[in-house]
């Protein structure tokens, strides 16, 4: 089966043809008119997806060496993310679905992530226990097969990668924040500072990272921009080492307490370099594979939607012409 995936969430204008499980092209074009307002302007997102699309979804279609017509079906993503982008994918998914009188299917975008994991992976074993991380989420799923979920915890307040971001624009770092803050922290002390960590020996799976970020406010309150400065990336590897070991350990409490063959981590803020290094030290520590997805599957990109929608399309699941985007949209337990 031929998928022709479309991912236009965010600032990711994003088109992919799988053929089943295989990866014939992944184009992204990403929007870096954002980078000097701090984030991203949904209003300036929305238009550079209406300039982009198509182009991208051409350069998808030729890298591939297919035409429209050799085209199963369409995944596209319908949520969560900002309205007015979501639309312009969704809308151009469903005229192409019927004009080639061709299935379509509606993908969350968080399940996209989880498949954006299973695309570098052989041999997959079920049950997996899967930590979500990006910029507007922070997630523990059970994965008992595919298609099917349990919600273990969620973000209290800021995602982790909203915490990397809301950091670096507090440190004047820039934007996006999380790699600057990544690279910069390989050259520092990670104990330099203690900053806290949120809920890290409680029961439930539940995260929180605004009170992460307020620390990092006080410190810079109590100091001189001079001495700021000389520590930078000592900062930015103590609240680098906060931020991701509470990730590892609830992770790993999670995977134990379920009894999960596998460990698994999906989302933007998987291509941190420390997280994946100590969860994947820690998953072979305790007898748990671990599967972690190429750097191109980490951001947003429409390989991992093309391959989530693979999995409704394979059991005669799409959606209906009516289906509309939602912006709120949560991953529930199935």
């Amino acid at each position: 089966m031929r998928i022709l995936g479309i991912e236009t969430s965010c600032d990711e204008t994003s088109a992919s043809v799988l053929d089943n499980e295989v990866v014939l092209s992944n184009i992204i074009s990403s929007q870096l008119v954002h980078s000097r307002f701090g984030g991203v302007v949904p209003e300036l997102a929305s238009r550079a997806h209406l300039r982009l699309l198509i182009p991208v979804v051409k350069q998808a279609l030729e890298t591939a060496k297919t035409n429209l017509e050799q085209i199963d079906g369409i995944a596209v993503t319908y949520g969560p993310g900002l309205v007015g982008a979501l639309l312009v994918g969704l809308n151009f998914a469903k005229g192409l679905s019927v004009s080639l009188k061709k299935p379509f299917v509606g993908v969350n975008h968080m399940e996209g992530h989880i498949y954006g994991n299973l695309l570098s992976q052989k041999n997959v074993k079920f049950p997996i226990m899967f930590l979500i991380v990006s910029g507007g989420h922070t997630m523990l799923v059970l994965m008992q097969d595919y298609l099917k979920y349990k919600i273990l915890g969620t973000t209290r307040d800021d995602a982790v990668g909203e915490a990397f971001d809301k950091t670096a624009k507090i440190l004047k770092l820039g934007y996006p924040g999380g790699p600057i803050i990544d690279k910069l922290a390989e050259d520092g002390d990670p104990k330099f500072v203690k900053f806290p960590q949120a809920f890290v020996k409680d029961d439930h799976f539940d995260f929180s990272y605004s009170g992460l970020k307020t620390a990092v406010l006080t410190f810079l309150n109590k100091h001189e921009d001079d001495y700021i400065k000389a520590n930078m990336s000592s900062i930015c590897a103590s609240f680098r080492l906060a931020a991701v070991e509470v990730l590892v350990k609830k992770t790993l409490r999670a995977a134990k307490k379920y009894k999960v063959q596998a460990v698994a981590v999906a989302g933007g803020v998987a291509a941190n370099k420390l997280l994946r290094t100590m969860l994947r030290d820690h998953s072979v520590k305790y007898g748990f594979d671990f599967y972690e997805p190429e750097f191109q599957f980490c951001t947003d990109n429409a390989a991992m939607i093309a391959r989530t929608g693979l999995e409704y399309l394979k059991r005669n699941k799409p959606s209906a012409q009516d289906l509309n985007a939602y912006p709120s949209l949560k991953l529930t337990s199935l």
